[in-house]
């Protein structure tokens, strides 16, 4: 039976290892712009992120295996002329181990995520999505997301 639960240092080395699947992905899709297998955070990095107060990293664990993860950060956009005072919670990575794809440990991830969401008082759940993952923007979309905005592109010269 697998479980949700804030990610522990005892997490990170399964962590780092989805962390290099989510990469690899981005790289498959976007080799100008992703290196190869690598990771966004490394060991230290990532025990920083468990120790600060504005971030959360939860875990769905079964049998001592991490089977996915979504790591989230609390911001806070303080009220200006021209914005609404927002607290939002973003969810910075997700990721769900591809052996185990279509077992919703994904739906369970964003469920705890919508949990903390509303613990933490905040009127929304943010994300990006590159528009190379599909499948991604799919899934998202059958949680009832939908897109905020766009971000668009115009490549030039040799890295077409």
């Amino acid at each position: 039976m697998s479980r949700i639960l804030k990610a522990e240092e005892r997490h990170i080395p399964e962590l780092l290892r989805l962390l290099v699947q989510v990469n690899m992905v981005h790289h498959e899709g976007r080799p100008d712009l992703f290196k190869g297998p690598t990771t966004k955070y490394d060991a230290d990095g990532l025990k920083k992120l468990l120790a600060s107060p504005d971030h959360r990293i939860f875990v769905c664990e079964e049998d001592g295996a991490v089977l996915g993860y979504a790591m989230c950060e609390l911001e806070i956009t303080e009220e200006t002329r021209l914005l609404q005072p927002l607290r939002t919670l973003y969810i910075d990575d997700i990721c769900v181990d591809e052996a185990v794809r279509r077992r919703h440990v994904g739906q369970a991830l964003f469920g705890r995520v919508r949990e903390e969401a509303a613990a933490l008082d905040c009127g929304r759940v943010t994300l990006n999505v590159w528009e190379l993952n599909a499948g991604a923007r799919r899934f998202y979309e059958s949680l009832g997301m939908l897109p905020l905005k766009t971000t668009m592109e115009l490549r030039l010269g040799a890295e077409r």
